[in-house]
């Protein structure tokens, strides 16, 4: 295999503008590089959770998520190619309701936080919530594909039901919204 990246240093962003997958450049605040930088951000908040002690289907799961994510990354880096499609859609699909199974029914909001692990899922979800947003603007200006805008709305139900299976799992409860606890 040929290496991807043999020269770190290039100097070729200096101008504020960064190269893209199809050889043509852009600048680096436009929205297709928002949106990689918020799913390159999204990734690096999964990679985090994958960071500390968590059950392996969680892992598995997670892991997975995080090689999608690199594809869309790719999606989004080629104007006009499409990365994600319906077996994406189905298996994230099927994470959610694998781990919302085991898991008590919600009877009110719950706050992020719990264990670290759980914590660090709730973050990564409100990362992929700016991710989608992203996607959703540069949407307006260049099309998206229909699959990788529902899959990165997916990620984040499935990041939210994964921190609350990873509070379960480390016998953490989850923390309560208290409406008004502090109004007087």
């Amino acid at each position: 295999m040929a290496y991807r990246l043999s020269k770190i240093v290039t100097r070729t962003g200096d101008d504020g503008t960064t190269g893209l997958g199809d050889g043509s450049r852009t600048t680096k605040d436009s929205p297709r590089v928002r949106a990689m930088g918020d799913l390159d951000e999204l990734n690096s908040a999964i990679g985090l959770v994958l960071a500390e002690d968590i059950p392996p289907e969680i892992r598995a799961t997670l892991a997975a998520v995080q090689n999608d994510l690199f594809d869309l990354g790719g999606e989004i880096c080629i104007p006009g190619r499409e990365a994600l499609g319906a077996t994406h859609l189905a298996r994230i699909e099927a994470d959610v309701a694998r781990l919302n199974e085991s898991l008590p029914p919600l009877r009110e909001f719950v706050l992020p936080g719990g264990s670290r692990a759980a914590a660090g899922a709730h973050l990564a979800r409100t990362i992929g919530r700016r991710a989608e947003r992203a996607l959703v603007e540069l949407h307006h200006v260049e099309p998206v594909s229909a699959a990788s805008l529902m899959y990165l709305n997916r990620v984040s139900d499935l990041l939210f039901v994964a921190a609350r299976a990873l509070n379960r799992a480390a016998s953490v409860t989850e923390p309560a919204w208290r409406p008004g606890a502090n109004a007087s």
